[in-house]
């Protein structure tokens, strides 16, 4: 993971554009088979949205007068402003450049992160302690780029079909330049995800991975597929975040209480008891707000580490891979492997079928012969738990929440009783 993020990491993506395309020419050798590009027109209505003309970049540079570039695009592509205006190549006073500079006075040594996509404007960014040593009464200045309303915008997903047409959707961001956490580790643990899923013998859920750019290319995916797609949408993850320091943190859906808000916060008991939080839903964020836009309120929270703006190197040149650690992209891997087993089984319901009395487990072989130490083992302990909440009313989900015991522990005992005949699963209600 942490080796494709490095080769995702110059690339210089925006919300448009052929750092887009390149993003999703990558991912396609990478993740399983299927990956889909859609190419959405310049100018095409999308909800309340225009799609905006194609933005490409070639070069862009400050010079001085000794002609040595002192901001320079090709070394870092988060000198320019995002989606900046081209710029013909002239010669600017130093009082003129300085209106169109940004920098950070309280992280001197960063180059910040800006963008324009909707209204016209230049710009670069720079480090605050260079833009201070710029004393040069001109600059040669220029943005070799290109604005084209015959251009589009695109996107990409990849669909894991199911034994139902009932969907998982998980959706990350490809618009941000070189920034490694905010961006590009949701998409590699994404690519990841995607192939242990393709990998497994059997789905019960289609899974739908959605690469977009931020939110128009939510607004985007949204407006093409709200008759087709969304209906069947009963879970969904905006993933991002997941490669830097700190602990998970999960904001829920706007539902609060729907089956993917319980499901993420049972595991995260389970797999971090002491080292995550649970936030509300606000709508502010990543692209969780689209989708859980009133009129389509859908089942979608954020799954991040430490959330965007409360980490220093937030939008930042200090964005970069060294923040990213392999371990913890792995761990977001393994939490998200364990969120996907529980969501396939967290409504499935089970009778008792010894319901008077506790059925003799010893004699069965699941019981353990030496008693008195007032400790049932952790296995013993789920067949209770089973057992007992098994009375077709509750599903795996409310015994997981009930019993307090992780969602494997519960399936390893699922298995374990109806081996044994003590348990039947009830069939799902009819639609």
């Amino acid at each position: 993971m942490h080796a494709l993020l490095r080769e995702l990491y110059p690339l210089c993506r925006s919300i448009t554009g052929e750092g887009v395309r390149e993003t999703l020419r990558v991912l396609g050798r990478y993740l399983p088979p299927g990956l889909q590009v859609r190419e959405v027109p310049s100018g095409s209505a999308v909800l309340d949205w225009t799609v905006p003309p194609e933005w490409n970049i070639r070069d862009a540079y400050i010079k001085d007068q000794q002609g040595r570039r002192v901001v320079d695009f090709r070394r870092l592509n988060l000198h320019v402003v995002g989606y900046s205006q081209p710029l013909p190549r002239q010669w600017l006073s130093r009082a003129a450049l300085d209106a169109h500079l940004h920098s950070l006075p309280a992280q001197p040594a960063l180059t910040p992160y800006r963008t324009s996509y909707y209204q016209p404007a230049w710009g670069f960014c720079l480090p605050h302690q260079l833009r201070e040593q710029l004393r040069d009464e001109q600059y040669e200045v220029c943005i070799d780029a290109t604005l084209d309303a015959a251009g589009s915008l695109t996107y990409g997903q990849l669909v894991l079909p199911g034994d139902t047409d009932e969907e998982v959707l998980f959706s990350c961001h490809i618009c941000h330049p070189s920034l490694a956490n905010d961006n590009l580790a949701g998409v590699v643990v994404a690519t990841w995800l995607a192939r242990w899923l393709a990998a497994r013998p059997r789905r019960r859920y289609t899974y739908r991975f959605v690469f977009v750019p931020g939110t128009i290319g939510a607004i985007c995916w949204l407006h093409e597929h709200r008759e087709t797609v969304v209906p069947r949408i009963r879970h969904g993850l905006v993933l991002s975040l997941l490669g830097g320091p700190g602990e998970f943190t999960y904001k829920r859906s706007r539902q609060g209480a729907a089956a993917i808000d319980r499901v993420v916060a049972q595991v995260l008991r389970q797999a971090a008891p002491e080292a995550h939080q649970l936030r509300e839903f606000t709508p502010y964020g990543y692209d969780e707000r689209q989708y859980c836009s009133p009129g389509f309120n859908l089942p979608v929270g954020c799954l991040t580490r430490t959330p965007f703006a409360e980490f220093p190197e937030y939008h930042t040149s200090a964005d970069n891979p060294g923040l990213v650690r392999p371990r913890q992209l792995a761990a977001s891997l393994r939490l998200l492997r364990q969120i996907c087993r529980a969501l396939e089984q967290h409504d499935r319901r089970y009778l008792n079928r010894q319901p008077y009395g506790e059925p003799q487990l010893g004699r069965r072989g699941l019981y353990g012969g030496l008693k008195g130490t007032g400790n049932p083992k952790q296995a013993e302990m789920a067949l209770l738990w089973i057992l007992n909440l098994a009375d077709g009313q509750h599903d795996v989900l409310a015994m997981a929440e009930r019993s307090g015991m992780s969602f494997a522990a519960l399936r390893r005992a699922i298995r374990s009783l109806r081996r044994a005949e003590l348990l039947a699963p009830v069939p799902p209600p009819r639609e």
